[in-house]
C-alpha cells in the first residue's frame, strides 16, 4: 500500500530563459513500486526522508539507500532504485541550461547518485512550496517554482552529511585568513595540506579553485569599503590583502569590469556629513532603526 500526489509541468519557451525550470513534483511514501531500469532526460532531486532501500548503477552494482538521502537522477543515466519494505520520499524534476553550471559548482553530482543528508527537513520545506505553487491557474506558476528549484539545490548543497551548516571548516578556515597576503601554497600549509589537497578541498566544497574563492572574498570586502567610506584605494587594497595598488586596480577592474574609483562613484550616495566611517562588517550587519512616525 502506498500514497502519491504529483503534479507535472510544460513551461513555455521564456520560462526556460530563467535557467532552470521545474518539469515536476511529488510527494510519496509507503511501499513504492521499483522505479526502472529507465533512462531520462532531464534531471530530478529524489529525498528520502525516512526507510531505506537501493540504488543500481548501469553496471549492476548496489548502493544502499538509508534516510536521510538523496539520490541524483541526471539525464543519459541509466537507473534503478526502490526501497527495501517501504520509505517515504519527494521529488522535484527539473531541467535548464543552468544545471551544467550547478554541476560545475558541485551542486548537482552525476557520478555520486547517492548522497547522504544530515536532515531532510529543509529539502522538504522547499519542496512543499513547489507543491503549493502548482495549484491550479497559479499565474506565476513557472516563475515560482523556478525559484523553487534554484533554493532547492543550495538547500540539498548546505544538507550532505559532509559538510557542517556553515559549511566546509577549511572553507571557513580560508574566509578568516582572506585579507592575509598569503599564497595558496601558504594556506595550504596553515591547514596541514599540499595545495593539490586544498585544491581538491575547495573544488568540492565552493565549487572553484582557491585563488578564485579568496578571491571573491576579497574583491567583496573591496566592494563594501569603496561604497561605504573615504579610505583611499591604495589603503582599501591593503586592508583586503595587497600591497600592491595598481595590481589591486588591474585585478578588480578585469574582474568587476570597471576601475575602484569608477565603482565608488557609482555606488556613491550624497548624504548630510559625507560618507559612514564605520567599516561595513557582512559577519555582523547593522540593524537600522527607523525614527519614530510623527
Amino acid at each position: 500500500m502506498y500514497h502519491t500526489w504529483m503534479r507535472y509541468f510544460t513551461p513555455a519557451p521564456v520560462h526556460h530563459r530563467l535557467g532552470l525550470v521545474c518539469l515536476g513534483v511529488g510527494l510519496q511514501y509507503g511501499e513504492l513500486p521499483v522505479v526502472g531500469p529507465r533512462t531520462l532526460d532531464h534531471h530530478v532531486a529524489v529525498v528520502i526522508s525516512a526507510g531505506s532501500g537501493w540504488y543500481e548503477r548501469a553496471d549492476g552494482h548496489r548502493l544502499t539507500v538509508t534516510a536521510p538521502a538523496l539520490i541524483w537522477l541526471v539525464p543519459g543515466t541509466p537507473h534503478h532504485y526502490g526501497p527495501d519494505s517501504g520509505w517515504d520520499e519527494c521529488f522535484v524534476a527539473f531541467t535548464g541550461a543552468a544545471a551544467a553550471t550547478y554541476t560545475e559548482l558541485g551542486c548537482i553530482e552525476p557520478d555520486r547518485p547517492v548522497v547522504p543528508l544530515a536532515d531532510a527537513e529543509g529539502a522538504r520545506a522547499t519542496v512543499a512550496r513547489i507543491a503549493r505553487a502548482a495549484r491550479r491557474g497559479n499565474p506565476l506558476l513557472e516563475v515560482e517554482t523556478a525559484a523553487a528549484v534554484h533554493e532547492l539545490l543550495v538547500v540539498l548543497r548546505r544538507a550532505r552529511a559532509d559538510t557542517t551548516p556553515d559549511g566546509h571548516q577549511v572553507l571557513q578556515a580560508l574566509a578568516r585568513d582572506a585579507f592575509k597576503p598569503l599564497s595558496v601554497a601558504e594556506h595550504a600549509a596553515r591547514h596541514g595540506m599540499t595545495p593539490a589537497e586544498l585544491r581538491t578541498a575547495v573544488r568540492r566544497g565552493a565549487g572553484c579553485s582557491p585563488k578564485d574563492y579568496l578571491l571573491g572574498i576579497r574583491l567583496g570586502r573591496a566592494k563594501e569599503l569603496l561604497a561605504a567610506t573615504e579610505l583611499p584605494v591604495a589603503a582599501v587594497a591593503r586592508r583586503v590583502g595587497y600591497d600592491d595598488p595598481a595590481y589591486f586596480s588591474r585585478l578588480f577592474t578585469r574582474r568587476v569590469g570597471m576601475a575602484p574609483v569608477r565603482f565608488r562613484a557609482q555606488q556613491a550616495r550624497t548624504v548630510p556629513g559625507g560618507r559612514s566611517d564605520r567599516i561595513p562588517d557582512p559577519d555582523d550587519p547593522p540593524m537600522i532603526e527607523r525614527p519614530p512616525a510623527p
